[in-house]
């Protein structure tokens, strides 16, 4: 697994940003993961070399939009903690909370952040449309990121509100979202939001290419979201 992550490191032109132990560390992640996976529900993801490609490969690229060093970042539903236990992994100045509403999951990425001696790593459990309106969390993050959590139009009322003025939203999504980002527009404009542009990366030792929307904040969110789940679900923004 370490290889594999390595060579798609070098494939992407990530290797001299990164330490140089980064894929042994995410080889490691990838090994607990696995382990972990026997007794808990995890991944679906279950051969080593999918979990170095579609796991580890597939949240790297995220360093390509933005700079990560010494910031601040909030991962929304992160389950076993992509992509923010890999930025992590991968930029180890990054002050990352794991926000999940499943408890085992975070006692799990807790453990583990306490055993590998890792600093700057906060679980948080809850959900989003709650913690958004923590004023200990809104507006308090340089960056949020969401791995297909949930049509654009649900993820941005649910992670824009973190993110403070000048930081932006990364939504992990497929490449043919051109219509779900188009129609997820007015609502990250009513958010505080704007777009700016979109980042497709080809998955190296795969046929994959996946694709990071880029949101910006240029405003501060109104105070009225983010809404209740089901009334974004009834009414998406």
């Amino acid at each position: 697994m370490e290889a594999l992550i390595t060579s798609g490191l070098e494939a992407m032109g990530l290797t001299g940003s990164v330490p140089q132990n980064a894929p042994a560390l995410l080889a490691r992640y990838g090994g607990a993961l696995l382990e972990k996976n026997q007794v808990m529900n995890l991944t679906a993801i279950t051969d080593p070399r999918d979990v170095a490609t579609l796991h580890m490969l597939d949240c790297a690229p995220l360093l390509e939009c933005g700079q990560f060093s010494g910031k601040t970042l909030i991962d929304v539903g992160t389950g076993a903690g992509f992509p923010g236990m890999v930025l992590k992994l991968l930029t180890p100045t990054l002050s990352v909370t794991l926000l999940d509403s499943l408890q085992k999951r975070l006692d799990w990425l807790e453990g583990l952040a306490a055993d590998w001696g890792l600093s700057g790593v906060t679980v948080l459990h809850g959900r989003a449309e709650e913690a958004g309106h923590d004023s200990a969390l809104r507006e308090q993050f340089d960056f949020a990121t969401a791995r297909a959590v949930a049509d654009l139009r649900l993820l941005s009322e649910l992670c824009l509100p973190f993110v403070k003025v000048g930081g932006r939203f990364l939504a992990m999504k497929s490449v043919d979202s051109e219509k779900e980002t188009a129609a997820g527009l007015p609502g990250i404009q009513r958010l505080g939001g704007k777009l700016l542009g979109v980042y497709d990366y080809p998955i190296p030792h795969t046929q994959v290419t996946h694709r990071v929307v880029v949101v910006e904040k240029c405003h501060a969110t109104p105070p009225a979201y983010p809404r209740r789940w089901s009334k974004m679900q009834k009414q998406p923004l």
